[in-house]
């Protein structure tokens, strides 16, 4: 975490972090809150200027949006139950409601699991499926095996929602040549833990 405050403004606050439990809950910051609250969370908006606000994934899909014209700003940490449940909407639905305007917000899509690391079993597919029968595009079968497109579906989760701005990254945190924190890798590894990803945005 040093190492990331020591990349930003040394006028800013103390990064903004919240307990992510893959929900498709979101908080909204108009003031400086205090240290000592733990927030169950996966996403933040905020239009408090030199306050970074974060969040730490390990495959899922990091989002950051950003409205120019209102100086709003929001993090969202994608997993597939927090992006099949609408936190992707729910927070663009909100900022609507303070005033952004979807051809003005700009969203950035960062490193998560690719599509041929990320292979699911046959329930997984039919969440998805229940939702939405058009979500069989996201999927992809290969010598039996299932694979889920996440990044795809956070993407057009986005476009449903009129957000035109959308940068992507396209780099497989599982792919251990990209040198980023990988939930599944480390799993096949055998180890204990791993380490989190942060995606940070800030208004200056």
């Amino acid at each position: 975490m040093n190492i990331v405050k020591n990349k930003i403004s040394k006028n800013s606050k103390n990064i903004f972090l919240v307990h992510q439990v893959h929900s498709n809950r979101f908080i909204f910051l108009n003031k400086i809150p205090r240290k000592s609250e733990k927030i169950k969370a996966d996403a933040i908006i905020t239009n408090l200027k030199k306050l970074p606000i974060a969040v730490l994934t390990a495959d899922c899909v990091p989002v950051l949006l950003y409205d120019n014209e209102k100086k709003m700003v929001a993090v969202i940490h994608a997993g597939w139950k927090g992006a099949v449940k609408g936190i992707i909407s729910k927070v663009i639905s909100f900022m609507k409601k303070k005033g952004c305007k979807t051809n003005v917000i700009t969203a950035a899509v960062g490193p998560s699991i690719a599509q041929k690391s990320y292979e699911v079993k046959d329930d997984f597919k039919k969440k998805f499926l229940k939702k939405d029968k058009s979500n069989n595009i996201f999927f992809k079968e290969r010598n039996t095996q299932i694979y889920f497109n996440l990044p795809k579906y956070v993407k057009s989760q986005l476009k449903l929602m009129k957000i035109s701005k959308i940068e992507t990254l396209n780099i497989d945190t599982f792919d251990k040549k990209n040198n980023f924190f990988s939930a599944r890798q480390s799993l096949n590894s055998n180890h204990d833990d791993y380490g989190r990803n942060i995606s940070l945005i800030m208004i200056n």
